[in-house]
Parts: C-alpha cells; sequence; structure tokens
C-alpha cells in the first residue's frame, strides 16, 4: 500500500492553532460534565463487560512524582468507566524503537502506546498501528482538537493516533549563573557564544556552557540553527525527496552548531555522544548552563538534584534567531496514543484512549508533563504563563522534519547528522565532505 506525504505543520497552522486557542472553540461537546469534559461510558455499563480484563500501556520516558500521580489518577478513571485494570510499562526514550521493533516482530507488544508524533508515519508504514478513524471522528472531547493538529496521525485519509501533547523547544538555563556572572538572556547568536564562553571560564572547564547534543534527539537542538540561517532538511520535489544539507543555509547553522565545540569551547569534545538525558542529569549537578530541551525536564531535575537546582536556578528563553530577530524556529512536534494493531481487545483499548486523551487528561498529561495542552482553551491559558511564554513564542514559528515514513531510520537508527557532526568536530572531515556525504545518505534513505 503507498501512504501518501504527510503535510508539515508550518509557522502559520502553528500560529492557527494558538488563534484558536485566543478565540475559544465554537463548537461544544454533545454531552459533558461540568468541568466541560464529554462524559465518558459509566461503569454500570460498560464496566461488568471488562471487568477481571488487563490493559497493557506503555508509556514512554521515565517516571517521576507528577507523572506517577498523573497515571494512578488517569488508570483509576479508567477503571471505574471499564472495570478493567492497567499494566502500566515505561519504555526510556532511547529504548522505543527497539521496543517496538520487537514487538513487531515477536507479538508480544502493548495494547497502547505512546509516540513521537513525527514517528506516526513510519509505523503506519509497518502495519503496526490500528485505525481510529471512527474514534477520532465520533469522540466528542477529540472533535475539540483543532483539525490542523491531526496532520502527523493522518496517513492516506485515515487516522493512527490521538494527538496527547504539542511540543516544542526552548533554552533551559541556570538563571542563578546568569546573575552572578552578569550575563543578559542571549538576544541573537553572538549573545549565545559571549554567555556560553563566560560560562566555561568561570565555572569549569568540565562544565558544558552551552551543551552539545550529538544522542539519539541531536537534531532537536540543531534544527533552530539550520532553520533560523534559512536552511532545511530536505524537500520533497518531483515525486522524490531531494536533501538540502549542502546548501548554503544548513551548511551556515551546521556549522554554527559543531563550532560551539570546536571553535568556541562551549561544550566539551570528549562527550558527542550525550543525548537529552545525559545532559539533563549533568545539569541537575552543575555541569551545564544551557541546553535545549522542553519543560518535562523540569521535575526530573528537581528530584535528581535532590531540590538544590530548583525553581529559582531554573528558567528558559528561546533560542534566538542568527539576527536578533525574534525567536528562532524549533522543532514542532509533540506526542501521541494510539493503539497497537496487534492488540486483542481493541474495545477496550478504545476506551483507554477515550479516558487518556480526552479533555480532563489530554490537558493534565501536557501541562504536568511540560507540553503545550491541545485543548484550545487549555492552550491559551497556557501561553499567558510567564514561565511557558518562551514556548508559546517559539510554537507561532515551529517547523518540522521531513515527514516521510524513513525519517525515523535516518534520525534515530542511522544517525545521519549525528555521525556528520562527530567526524567534522573529531576532524576526520571538513564540513562540505561530511555534509555531501550526509545529504547523500538522507536521499538514499528517504527515498527508500
Amino acid at each position: 500500500m503507498k501512504f501518501a506525504r504527510i503535510a508539515t505543520t508550518t509557522a502559520t497552522t502553528a500560529a492557527l492553532a494558538l488563534g484558536l486557542a485566543a478565540c475559544g472553540s465554537s463548537s461544544e461537546p454533545t454531552a459533558s460534565n461540568n468541568t466541560g469534559a464529554s462524559e465518558a461510558p459509566s461503569a454500570a455499563a460498560s464496566g461488568p463487560k471488562f471487568a477481571g480484563q488487563t490493559l497493557t500501556v506503555w508509556r514512554l520516558g521515565a517516571p517521576d512524582e507528577v507523572q506517577n500521580k498523573l497515571m494512578a489518577d488517569m488508570n483509576a478513571k479508567f477503571k471505574e468507566v471499564t472495570g478493567a485494570e492497567v499494566n502500566l510499562q515505561w519504555v526510556p526514550w532511547p529504548d522505543a524503537q527497539a521496543k517496538w521493533t520487537a514487538a513487531l516482530a515477536g507479538g508480544e507488544g502493548p495494547d497502547v502506546t505512546e509516540f513521537g508524533n513525527d514517528q506516526v508515519a513510519a509505523w503506519v508504514a509497518q502495519d503496526a498501528l490500528a485505525d481510529i478513524t471512527d474514534l477520532a471522528k465520533n469522540t466528542p472531547d477529540f472533535q475539540q482538537i483543532p483539525q490542523n493538529l491531526w496532520g502527523y496521525e493522518t496517513v492516506d485519509g485515515k487516522i493512527y493516533a490521538a494527538p496527547w501533547g504539542g511540543g516544542t523547544r526552548a533554552v533551559l538555563y541556570r538563571k542563578d549563573w546568569f546573575k552572578e556572572l552578569g550575563i543578559e538572556v542571549p538576544k541573537n547568536w553572538d549573545d549565545l557564544v559571549a554567555a556560553a564562553k563566560k560560562i566555561v571560564e568561570k565555572k569549569g572547564k568540565d562544565v558544558d556552557g552551552f551543551a552539545f547534543n550529538g544522542g539519539s534527539d541531536a537534531n532537536m537542538s540543531l534544527s533552530p540553527f539550520v532553520w533560523s540561517a534559512g536552511g532545511d532538511f530536505a524537500a520533497f520535489n518531483g515525486g522524490k525527496w531531494v536533501g538540502k544539507l549542502t546548501e548554503p543555509g544548513f551548511k551556515e547553522g551546521f556549522q554554527y552548531y559543531t563550532d560551539l565545540v570546536v571553535k568556541h569551547g562551549a561544550s566539551r569534545k570528549s562527550a558527542l555522544s550525550q543525548n537529552s538525558i545525559d545532559i539533563r542529569t549533568r545539569f541537575a549537578n552543575n555541569k551545564v548552563g544551557m541546553f535545549v530541551t522542553g519543560g518535562w525536564d523540569i521535575t526530573t531535575i528537581k528530584e535528581q538534584s535532590k531540590n538544590k537546582v530548583g525553581d529559582d536556578q531554573m528558567a528558559f528563553f528561546s533560542l534566538p534567531a542568527k539576527d536578533g530577530s525574534g525567536p528562532a524556529p524549533a522543532f514542532q512536534g509533540g506526542n501521541d496514543i494510539a493503539i497497537w494493531k496487534d492488540t486483542k481487545n481493541q474495545e477496550l483499548a478504545a476506551e483507554y484512549l477515550k479516558v487518556a486523551a480526552g479533555k480532563e487528561f489530554g490537558t493534565r498529561y501536557a501541562k504536568e508533563g511540560g507540553l503545550l495542552p491541545l485543548y484550545p482553551e487549555a492552550l491559551a491559558e497556557f501561553a499567558s504563563d510567564p514561565l511557558q511564554a518562551p514556548f508559546a513564542e517559539t510554537f507561532k514559528v515551529a517547523k518540522g522534519f521531513p515527514n516521510d515514513t524513513n525519517w525515523a531510520e535516518a534520525n534515530d537508527t542511522k544517525a545521519v547528522l549525528q555521525n556528520a557532526a562527530r567526524s567534522v568536530i573529531e576532524g576526520k572531515k571538513n564540513i562540505d565532505t561530511a555534509l555531501a556525504d550526509a545529504n547523500k545518505e538522507l536521499e538514499e534513505i528517504l527515498n527508500q
């Protein structure tokens, strides 16, 4: 079966989402309780049907106090509605690809799983996810989510996942260090370099002023520099993907990012494979001044540092555009929740999606996990929060990676750009050769 290319969410549609949030939704669910969430089936109606059954749910990441409370409440509500229990399993993000692959091959997968929304198309292509089009169109709460936010989840006109929370990234920084060292929040690329170098100078060479990410989620950190310089990863032209890695805009952003290590010493040359989880741990241990991430890391950093790094020590700012004209575009992504096609109980799995991604718990999942809530009223409230304002501002100009079923292979499995960056930083290739080689590999993968 041939799968259609999914339209990337652009700055225009991202801005539309915020506009819809400001205006509110013109439609209301046909049945609602006094909290605004749609009424779920009563336990009396559906409980006996599912009583004694257990649903396996995979959540991605590492649980913390907030997430444990969220899932306890969510699963209790699900039991109240259905009578069924939940076998909740946490899967670290770096392990997710391997887990899904093994599940698809061996049939020992979940009933319901969380996904990064840019990964949905790739797993649809492998026939891993159930078609939930009817569920999406017949669930009143889901109909309140703006239609433009269902793009990643829709393949060939069919819906395979429910949006759960929007995501973009900003720079988490040590607010107390900035005050101590007299550093202003960077307004352009030059400011960013100066701030990073000063942190290393004053805090020690084992500290990353601006941490280089070369791990599984490296392109989340690289992409704002590329997009700010006018570059992109690839474009779909003439029925095929054409790589853009050798063009001036991409090269400029890529060179700036690798120069943070090579030229400026803003990050350690010995840590070229660290991902955001590694960086977060170092941040909690006073070894990082700035890094690109999302609000979800705040709670974990507090716990890992035993509250020595808390609200008074941390804040976010939007990664600045090269010329200081405003925020640089960051990745417009987010997380979804989907039904694994091999589940033996799709009806019960569908009930879980209604609870988890419905207005009450969908909003809690996003807000308590540091993501952008997708329900209009909640998104408007989120945008007015000073702590979250950098994410809302960045969301207005956010962009997406190539929406191809093979992007996950290039981004995660083959690590095309991560390998190119390491080869430059380690002096194995010059930047032109590294990008030419990467461009060829990227095109081969995307056009398979």
